[in-house]
Parts: structure tokens; sequence; C-alpha cells
């Protein structure tokens, strides 16, 4: 499975001058060739570079520096034209879709920039790297992270790394192929009901509350919305300076709580179930009051790290239909949309079980589960020849 690592930059104050030089001028030119390729109707990445290569050899770029250039401008149409084919811009003729499909695509001036091995090399000894830039190449950039980090780049790192900046501080992104542990045959499934004001529950009595996030966002709203309207430099600064602090915390906030339900699950010898939410914001209609709360929901965030630390632990993972899992009785399989007395609350109208929600929720899911990996254990069973 491949994973990325993420270290700091702490480069000299030359270095950093021509570090910051060398991403804006890869990501102007990016922007150039980006125009070439929308003018021509996106050419295909070979015939691309032929109209864009040479020009970009005289803009001061290397040789793989210009490839990675054209390649990166290809890969951002080809991620495009994905979205609007699966309907994430909107349907035809919506502004979303007609906006983006209307003009070039255009960079950043700090945007990630890929370098492959040719143009950067790692000393992990020294804890420093040598680095392309369009003021020669750079040796001796110290770089620092965690030592976890540094033992996952030194066994595992292979492919590209990308040269970023993020608030006047430079990072490097560098991907690390990890080998996947044999994934082992469950003896049973740990359902895992994903909500706001829970932000997870798990059929084995493990619960996430969502309070003290809930009310982390709140602040950060409202604060953002008083330095918003003070709108002096003062306050400029502080927005700048606090920016992605929500992101931040809710990250670690999703990787404690997917680090605990994958514990549990390797522990027990189980299986992880969790509910296919695809879509979900598109369906849901809300109130205006309730809209913020939906779209800061970060369940694709959770779901993505439990499914890459189940993969790491070998722990098996599946997605099930979410379908009437709040509906359905966990007891006697009754589904009612009365059973659903409030948020917190289930009161089946057939058997009379009373439990919270999400466990009845989370019971339904780890069932699911169970009956979807007996299904796919069935299929994979080689024919009889």
């Amino acid at each position: 499975m491949k994973i990325v690592t993420r270290v700091k930059l702490m480069p000299e104050a030359g270095q950093a001058a021509a570090l910051r030089s060398t991403l804006r001028t890869a990501n102007e030119a990016a922007n150039w060739v980006s125009a070439v390729a929308f003018e021509r109707g996106v050419p295909r990445e070979y015939e691309l570079r032929k109209h864009t290569y040479t020009e970009l050899k005289a803009w001061g770029l290397g040789a793989q520096a210009a490839q990675h250039v054209i390649k990166k401008t290809r890969d951002a149409y080809t991620a495009l034209k994905a979205n609007i084919k699966a309907g994430n811009l909107g349907k035809p003729g919506s502004k979303r879709r007609t906006k983006a499909e209307s003009k070039p695509i255009t960079f950043r001036p700090e945007a990630a920039q890929p370098y492959d091995d040719r143009c950067l090399s790692w000393q992990y000894d020294q804890q420093t790297v040598s680095v392309w830039s369009v003021a020669g190449r750079l040796r001796n950039v110290r770089f620092a992270c965690s030592p976890d980090a540094l033992k996952t780049l030194r066994e595992h790192r292979k492919g590209e790394s990308d040269l970023i900046e993020r608030d006047g501080v430079f990072y490097l992104i560098a991907v690390c192929d990890i080998p996947e542990p044999e994934v082992y045959e469950p003896s049973g499934f740990i359902g895992v009901d994903l909500g706001i004001v829970n932000i997870a529950t798990t059929s084995t009595g493990y619960r996430a509350a969502g309070r003290g996030l809930n009310r982390h966002r709140k602040r950060q709203l409202d604060l953002r919305k008083k330095l918003q309207a003070k709108g002096t430099k003062s306050a400029k600064r502080l927005l700048k300076k606090r920016s992605r602090k929500e992101a931040r915390h809710i990250a670690d906030v999703n990787h404690v709580i997917s680090k605990t339900i994958v514990t549990a699950a390797e522990r027990t010898g189980s299986g992880i179930a969790l509910e296919d939410l695809t879509g979900i914001r598109s369906r849901v209609r809300l109130r205006k009051d309730q809209r913020n709360s939906l779209h800061s929901w970060s369940f694709h965030q959770l779901g993505r790290c439990i499914e890459y630390k189940a993969k790491r632990a070998g722990v098996p993972l599946v997605y099930v239909d979410p379908a009437y899992t709040s509906r359905q009785c966990s007891e006697c399989g009754h589904i009612d949309r009365r059973n659903r007395v409030d948020q917190a609350t289930f009161a089946c109208r057939a058997c009379g079980a009373l439990m919270h929600a999400d466990d009845n929720a989370s019971r339904n899911i780890g069932r699911k589960g169970e009956t979807l990996w007996a299904a796919g254990r069935e299929s994979r069973v080689p024919a009889t020849p």
C-alpha cells in the first residue's frame, strides 16, 4: 500500500529564496502549459510535450522539471474530466460545471511541484536532501521529522516526492510503498455508525462523542466572523495565522478515533464494517441552520483513516449499504420509521427493545458486514474444474 510521509524542510535564507523562486517559476510555467492544452483541446501528454517542452527549457527549467510540469498539468485535466464524469461538478449546464469547463486550469504560486530521484536525493543519516532549483542544485538542505517517519522513509520511500510551501514553510511529501500484511479471517465484525452528534459509535460499546469537536467548530466559526467583520490589518494577520487550525484539529481527532477502532478490531480478531455514505450531502435536505454542520462533517476523512490503518494491520474491512440501519431493530429485525423516537432513542414498535439509536445502528451495520463478508468469501472460492 502507498502512504505519504511529510517532512519539514529547514533551509537557510538563500536556499529558501531559491526554493520559493523554483515553485513560482514552475507553477507559472504550468499555467502557460495549461493555457496551451486548453487552446488545443487538451491533447495527450506526448503531443503536449511537443508544443511546450522547448519553451519550458527556455524558462530555465531543467529537463526533468519541465517533464514534471507537463505531466502534472495533464494529470490536472484528467482529474477534472473524471470529476465531471462522476457528476461532482453538477449537471450539464450548471453554473459550477460551466465555469470549470470554460477556462484553463490554473495553479497557485505555491502549489506542489513533483520531484523524482534524478532531481532530489535523500541523505537519511545526516537528515538532509539535495534538491534541484532554478538557482542550481541545493545541497545539504536540512529536514525534520519524527523517528518513525524517518524509519519509514529509509525503508519504504519509493517514487516521487512533492515540494510545497505552506504559510512560508517548505515541506517534502514523499510516497512510501509499504507491504500489506495478509488479511486474516475475522471471527466477527465491528459495526461503526458515523454521525455528527456522536462521531463514531461501534457495536462493541465504544462511542466518540462529537460535542467537543462541534464546540471547537463553533468557536472557530464565531472567531472568523468577528475577525472578518473587523477587517483591520492585525485581524487579517490573525486570520492567516489561524488558517487550517480547525482542519488540523479535526484530522488529529479522526486519527485518534480510527486508531482506537482498528486496534480494538485487531486485538479481538474482528473485521470492521463501515457505512458507504457516498453522495449523502447531495441526498440529504436540511434546514439552513443545519447545513453548516452537515458540510463540516468529516466522515470521508475518518473513513479513509480507518481504511488505511486497517490495511496496515491486516484487518478485514467492508463497506455496507446504510439503508434502514437506523430504523431496523437489531433485536428482532422489525423496520419502522417510528422506531427512531428521536436522535438518541430507539424504541422498537414490535418487540419493545429500548436502546441508544447509535448502538442499534452499529449492531445492524456489523451484522450487514458479516453477511457481506460471507458472500464475498463464497464468491472467491475457485470453480471446480
